[in-house]
């Protein structure tokens, strides 16, 4: 029990000091960002699919159906964080950058004999930009910081085979846009837009598990979370920052009702054998209709024309991702019990930049080192990520990600009897 106050009083420290993991890309100061997928550090070494697993000894938030996997006297504590290696072309012009840091916290524990849930905290969206231009007579400066993170609480049980669970979150964070405009003269003015999410969501699971045989078996599984309007306020300010003045603000509202999140779902499906030797294979597949997600426009006319926060066009979000786990030898020495683990990816992505469309896609490859006592493993994994505009390039953005998860696997509910 004191383990287990220990590990929420982790998990709320980390809610109540987070800010999303920013990236470092222009494009995160469109909308809200770089969306995130809720994947562990696992499941991004196979690309990032998962509505279709459900090992009781990895956490996955993708599906909270999953979390019924559990048995009845274990219990799961995830932690991962990355580092990020951008390069960026536009043109002729290079540039190089690094950042990085926590990038989830997850918790799984039993109900019952046949339900389970999980708490943790994942990165919904994240922003992080900075880049200038010389403008007539001045320069003008952009940067960009925050995104919104999701503490969510889950439930699932399962019945003959099936599994159905369900994720409630709550969304909070600030995303802030700032347009510094110094003119050749003198002075300096920012203009600044900060949107502050406090929100609900909600998303459903179920999962389909058929024994083959003895060692086979598949797996069918569905998410899906309906379109819903976003609760926070957003407003944009002016201010002379070589001048002690306080900010003033020239336009504000509330989000209710003009912004939204849109309606999801994601379908996928796996093949699994475990003998002497362990394998699994996934194919997922997610779409998102932004296209239908209303995102209004913070107008304040007679500004600097980037001092206008126009509606966003978005695209509706598809992507598809293949990914597949290897253990040589269950029994093995430690290289044969290691998990072996490879994936790809390609999104079409929900951003719009001037009439141009944003896609990405990605090789993922990762291993899984068990621990002297077996169970918690050390999840280490690489990926090489490209994103890039059509029809008209823009910037071109190539990644390389190490991700690092523990998980950690623990027998806390057993009573051992003392003779």
């Amino acid at each position: 029990m004191n383990k287990i106050k220990l590990l929420i009083l982790t998990v709320l420290a980390a809610i109540g000091s987070a800010n999303a993991q920013n990236v470092t890309t222009p494009y995160s100061m469109y909308g809200y960002g770089i969306l995130g997928d809720r994947a562990t550090s696992m499941q991004r070494q196979m690309g990032s699919v998962g509505y279709a697993m459900n090992s009781g000894r990895q956490i996955n938030v993708m599906n909270p159906a999953s979390y019924a996997s559990i048995d009845s006297l274990t219990f799961l504590f995830d932690i991962g964080a990355d580092v990020s290696m951008l390069w960026q072309k536009e043109g002729d012009v290079r540039e190089h950058s690094t950042g990085g840091g926590l990038d989830y916290i997850t918790m799984q524990f039993p109900i019952c004999k046949y339900m389970g849930g999980s708490i943790g905290l994942l990165p919904y969206s994240s922003v992080g930009y900075a880049f200038g231009k010389d403008v007539s007579h001045g320069a003008m400066q952009n940067q960009g910081s925050g995104g919104i993170n999701q503490a969510y609480i889950g439930v699932a049980g399962k019945y003959a085979g099936f599994s159905l669970g369900v994720n409630f979150y709550y969304s909070f964070g600030n995303i802030i846009n700032d347009v510094y405009s110094t003119p050749s003269s003198t002075g300096q003015t920012l203009f600044e837009h900060v949107m502050q999410v406090r929100d609900w969501d909600i998303n459903f699971g179920l999962q389909y598990t058929a024994k083959l045989s003895r060692t086979e078996s598949v797996t069918a599984g569905v998410t899906f979370a309906p379109k819903k309007s976003i609760h926070g306020n957003t407003w944009a300010t002016i201010q002379e920052t070589t001048k002690e003045s306080e900010a003033d603000t020239v336009a504000s509202m509330k989000m209710n009702g003009n912004y939204y999140t849109p309606m999801s779902w994601g379908a996928g499906i796996s093949y699994k054998h475990e003998r002497s030797s362990k394998w699994m294979v996934e194919a997922d597949v997610t779409f998102q209709q932004w296209s239908k997600a209303k995102y209004s426009p913070l107008y304040e006319t007679g500004k600097p024309e980037n001092m206008v926060f126009e509606g966003m066009q978005f695209n509706n979000r598809t992507r598809y991702a293949v990914g597949g786990e290897y253990v040589p030898k269950i029994r093995g020495n430690y290289l044969e019990r290691m998990a072996y683990r490879a994936g790809v990816y390609y999104n079409n992505d929900y951003l719009n930049v001037r009439g141009n469309k944003l896609r990405e896609y990605g090789v993922t490859a990762g291993f899984g080192f068990n621990t002297p006592e077996g169970k918690t493993m050390i999840n280490l994994g690489l990926e090489w990520k490209h994103r890039q505009a059509y029809p008209t390039a823009l910037i071109t953005e190539n990644y390389f990600n190490i991700t690092l998860g523990v998980n950690v696997n623990e027998l806390w509910f057993f009573q051992r009897r003392i003779k």
